[in-house]
């Protein structure tokens, strides 16, 4: 059954809904509400905090960053589970796996940075956007080759963790 909505404040007639979600900004016509999810201060400091939005970083520290952990943490999916998961050569696979994905996920950002992409708008997490990421086609083409490169990285650096699992164990025990 669908929910009343209030017209005046177009948020559903709920009192409990109006004690933690509002309007963005007081402003209902913006189309954003803010929650004890978006608005909390731990969100805003988390979010403000990654690479995307930290102010002051150049597209490609930026795209480095995200690279990095993106192809750390691709590495093990295709390393544990897939099909090569019982071999010898598992960590192989994982490491290729990892490096083909980055590479098909660097296409994507090239292919986006290409399609002349619109300006960021600011929301009620990250109110004020930094002045030097993702404003041209150029910042966009920077983030993807570093996301390329850190992201072959960051594979490469789980590929040697994982493999080399058991001497890294004997000189910490």
């Amino acid at each position: 059954m669908a929910q009343a909505v209030d017209a005046s404040k177009n948020l559903p007639s709920d009192p409990r809904n109006r004690e933690v979600v509002f309007p963005a900004y007081g402003d209902p016509q913006q189309g954003n509400l803010e929650t004890p999810i978006n608005s909390s201060s731990f969100s805003k400091w988390f979010i403000n905090n990654l690479p995307a939005y930290r102010p002051g970083l150049a597209p490609a520290r930026r795209g480095l960053e995200v690279g990095m952990a993106h192809g750390y943490w691709l590495f093990g999916p295709f390393a544990k589970l897939g099909p090569l998961r019982d071999t010898n050569d598992a960590n192989l696979a994982g490491l290729l796996g990892a490096i083909g994905l980055v590479v098909v996920l660097t296409g994507a950002l090239s292919l986006y940075a290409n399609s002349n992409p619109p300006k960021a708008l600011p929301s009620v997490t990250v109110p004020k956007l930094p002045a030097d990421a993702f404003n041209s086609k150029e910042s966009w083409n920077n983030f993807a080759s570093s996301f390329l490169i850190g992201g072959i990285g960051g594979a490469v650096v789980a590929y040697f963790l994982t493999s080399n699992l058991a001497l890294i164990q004997g000189l910490f025990g």
